[in-house]
């Protein structure tokens, strides 16, 4: 990724670029074949040479062509025939975005390789389901992490939909009139580089493409901090349901020899509010003054890059951790034993309205069993037993079936098939 985003692969595009435009013209009886042929064939920048040019010419596209037309010759007379900057900057950009995605694709489906692993392995692991943070009922460690499979898969939609809204390239000139290049000068440019020209721009393709390329890499950097926020709770002390690897050598803090910190997820929090605050820029560049001002230039230059780079580096880390993830099932099933049974509230609930109960009333005694469960008085199938209602309604074998694990993961394998998780 860091590759893509260098000053040598772009300068390479550029050269590609005004390459193609030649040997379309030629192509076309624009210009001499002899001329385009010249241009293939002896063409070469020099990165230190543009740098030093454009410090006189404060214009790093006029810098480039000046370098690559000393070593064309007569030729290069021809390069930048009816183009204009953006024609170049932004048919390289699309691109650079467009092999992003590709390597972001590739980035995403590591981790749904390293995800769909732990769900299948703790498919049937019991732990608490929770909600406001405070325990609920039953879920599996397997269907968590099927869950975070699933949520995946939308980051690949949409950075499948995305590319191809971005790759679009422009060789239209000065105001997108086309009025110093044939249309098909454009067209075979942007087919052979996997682009499609577009159907009309200004003297730039317009940033709303580019603003839903960030949003995306926001989107994704916003999934993986939701994951990453996950990991670090239940890895607090009080939980301790799952941990990072912690490796031999490895320390925590500078003053206390006992820690172990949830440090790559902080980490993965944090570089995703830096990809947030980029798409906010990106949002900002849309609205340009007529058919183009350069605002959204600077910018550009550290946002895609950074953001790209960035994002790759955060998918590569998170399929890191949840490969080295260690999971602790007998942490799970302690946590869930500290309710003493609460969990089991809407099953014990749903059972007396089945057997004729009006819901208020249902709900007002396994409240009366719950609260003094939560008091800390007993267990809550003890408590439950203990309501007059409950007990005439409810044998003490029925009420032991409300109260298991079972009902909770009924339609676990069905949620595997239907995520494609089974193998």
């Amino acid at each position: 990724m860091r590759a893509l985003w260098s000053d040598q692969r772009k300068y390479e595009i550029w050269l590609e670029i005004e390459t193609l435009a030649c040997e379309a013209m030629a192509r076309l009886g624009q210009i001499p074949t002899e001329d385009a042929d010249a241009i293939r064939a002896r063409a070469k920048f020099s990165i230190p040479e543009i740098l030093e040019i454009e410090k006189r010419t404060n214009h790093d596209v006029i810098a480039f062509l000046e370098n690559v037309a000393n070593s064309v010759g007569p030729a290069a007379r021809w390069m930048h025939q009816g183009l204009t900057s953006s024609d170049v900057l932004d048919t390289t950009l699309a691109v650079q975005m467009t092999a992003a995605c590709d390597l972001l694709l590739r980035g995403v489906d590591d981790v749904r390789v390293a995800v769909a692993e732990q769900a299948r392995a703790h498919k049937l692991t019991p732990m608490m389901g929770r909600s406001h943070g405070i325990h609920a009922e039953p879920i599996t460690f397997g269907l968590k992490m099927a869950l975070m499979y699933d949520e995946l898969g939308r980051a690949r939609e949409r950075l499948e939909q995305m590319r191809a809204r971005v790759a679009v390239g422009k060789l239209s000139g000065a105001v997108g009139t086309r009025a110093h290049l044939d249309p098909k000068v454009e067209e075979e440019v942007c087919a052979k580089l996997g682009l499609r020209p577009a159907t009309l721009s200004t003297q730039i393709v317009q940033r709303d493409r580019h603003a839903e390329f960030m949003t995306v890499l926001a989107l994704v950097a916003s999934t993986i901090d939701r994951w990453a926020t996950e990991f670090r709770h239940l890895q607090r002390t009080e939980v301790l349901e799952v941990e990072e690897f912690f490796a031999k050598g490895q320390k925590g803090s500078s003053a206390m020899p006992h820690k172990r910190n949830p440090i790559t997820g902080e980490r993965l929090s944090g570089l995703a509010r830096v990809i947030r605050g980029f798409a906010v820029t990106a949002m900002e560049n849309v609205a340009l003054w007529h058919e183009r001002d350069i605002s959204h230039s600077s910018a550009e230059r550290i946002i895609m890059p950074d953001g790209c780079i960035l994002l790759d580096y955060m998918l590569a880390l998170l399929t890191k951790l949840v490969r080295g993830l260690q999971v602790y099932p007998e942490n799970m099933r302690a946590n869930m034993d500290k309710s003493r049974g609460l969990f089991a509230s809407q099953s014990v609930l749903l059972k007396l309205t089945e057997k004729g109960f009006e819901r208020q009333k249902a709900y007002e005694a396994v409240q009366r069993a719950a609260l003094k469960t939560w008091a800390g008085d007993g267990e809550f199938l003890t408590n439950l037993s203990a309501e007059p209602e409950i007990a005439q309604a409810l044998s003490r074998e029925e009420l032991r079936d409300a109260c298991g694990l079972d009902r909770h993961f009924r339609y676990v394998e069905k949620v595997f098939r239907d995520l494609g998780l089974e193998k």
